[in-house]
């Protein structure tokens, strides 16, 4: 029985680069200026000769990643999301995607669920940005044991990955230490028949809360939890959605350019499917409490219960 663990995966994430540095001596460390609240700040106590504060200059700090990738180091390169993916895209396209650099690009504070940080750093369009880019492999994992498994297949992997964290504490679903993750596999967390519910990242957590309450009810959901949005698996999600017939994506990111986008360009091509996504509907966020702005803009089980009644006609 796996030991329930309430962690942000910001923290999580810490945790497993500083361990696999003591593993390979070519993992490096960079910032822009926001140690304790990435939590690369663990590493930098560990390793302070092997961590890099670029200060506030995410650009540049992508830049140095790149060259230090090119003399074959393994950087992981952290900010919050809304910089390391939005204010420094062009050097992650141009200096890292282009020449497919072993870089680790690491987007935390993602989401609505940054909370009282407000709109201007709510990044709801990082996966979107990022899926543009030839080649990038893009991480969204769902918990602590989750997260310290991406962080090792991230660093096993050779070329570009962004890795998305989350600010708010969480709590872990099936998963424990022997947790086997592969890079574009997702799990089935949940068996199903009447609809499937595909989410990724701490929507994970919600869609098995609403799949839970829902059998209660007689309604079957499956579960898939999608910590690799990109390269997307693509023959779990046509499998499911033949086995139910109807499928309901879930992401705290913008309905726009994000897994429910990638999930319908799968089956549309391959296997026409009703689909109903749930996300942050093209709006920018705002100041509050986290669960509060969660619920807000139906990031919540109960929304996500809602959905699945209505589509099934209950």
């Amino acid at each position: 029985m796996a030991e329930k663990i309430k962690k942000a995966t910001r923290e999580s994430f810490g945790e497993a680069v500083t361990e696999l540095a003591a593993e390979d001596p070519n993992i490096v460390v960079l910032d822009a200026d926001l140690a304790a609240a990435t939590k690369t700040g663990i590493f930098k106590k560990a390793y302070p000769d092997r961590f890099f504060d670029c200060g506030i200059a995410e650009s540049n700090m992508i830049g140095v990643a790149a060259g230090l990738a090119a003399c074959g180091k393994i950087p992981f390169a952290a900010s919050f999301a809304m910089f390391s993916a939005g204010r420094a895209f062009e050097q992650v396209r141009n200096s890292v995607g282009y020449p497919h650099l072993n870089v680790k690009i690491v987007g935390s504070h993602a989401g609505i669920s940054v909370g009282e940080d407000g709109a201007t750093h709510q990044c709801c369009e990082d996966i979107a940005l990022m899926r543009t880019i030839p080649g990038m492999v893009i991480l969204n994992p769902c918990d602590h044991y989750e997260m310290k498994a991406a962080v090792r297949a991230a660093a096993a992997y050779y070329g570009p990955c962004y890795v998305r964290l989350g600010r708010l504490a969480v709590e872990s679903v099936n998963h424990n230490d022997d947790y086997r993750f592969e890079l574009g596999r997702g799990i089935t967390l949940r068996e199903g028949t009447d609809i499937t519910v595909a989410a990724t990242g701490l929507m994970v957590q919600e869609a098995v809360k609403a799949a839970d309450a829902l059998k209660a009810e007689g309604i079957s959901v499956e579960v898939l939890d999608i910590h690799t949005v990109k390269p997307l698996d693509e023959e779990l999600i046509l499998k499911s959605a033949e086995k139910t017939g109807r499928v309901v994506t879930v992401e705290e990111h913008n309905i726009i350019g994000g897994l429910g986008e990638a999930v319908c360009a799968v089956l549309s091509e391959k296997r026409p499917t009703p689909v109903t996504r749930i996300g942050v509907n093209d709006v920018f966020g705002h100041s509050g409490p986290a669960v509060d702005l969660l619920k807000e803009f139906g990031l919540s089980a109960e929304h996500i219960a809602e959905v699945v009644r209505e589509k099934l006609g209950k």
